[in-house]
C-alpha cells in the first residue's frame, strides 16, 4: 500500500472548499475557521454515533467549538447584517 505524503494526508483529513463570498481577509479567515469547525463536528458526531464518545461529552465538545467559532467571528469583526436573514451566527 502506498503511503500518503503529508500534503495528501492533510487534504484528505481536512478538506477545504473554495470560498465564494466577499474577498476580505477577515472573511477568508472566518471561512477557514468555519470549515475547520464543520470538520471537527463531523468527527465528534461520528465518534458519538460509533459509541466512542458519550452524548454528554459530544455535546460539551460541540458547545466548546461553537463558542470558539462565535468568538472568532466577534474578534474578526464580521458583520451580522447578512446573518439576521438566515438565522446564522
Amino acid at each position: 500500500m502506498q503511503k500518503l505524503n503529508d500534503g495528501n494526508k492533510e487534504s484528505f483529513l481536512y478538506p477545504r472548499s473554495r470560498y465564494y463570498g466577499s474577498v476580505k481577509p477577515e472573511n477568508l479567515v472566518f471561512n477557514a475557521n468555519l470549515q475547520e469547525f464543520a470538520q471537527k463536528i463531523s468527527y465528534i458526531v461520528n465518534l458519538q454515533t460509533g459509541g466512542k464518545l458519550s452524548s454528554e461529552v459530544a455535546y460539551e465538545r460541540i458547545e466548546t467549538l461553537w463558542k470558539q467559532l462565535e468568538l472568532s467571528k466577534k474578534e474578526l469583526g464580521i458583520s451580522t447584517e447578512l446573518n439576521q436573514h438566515s438565522g446564522g451566527l
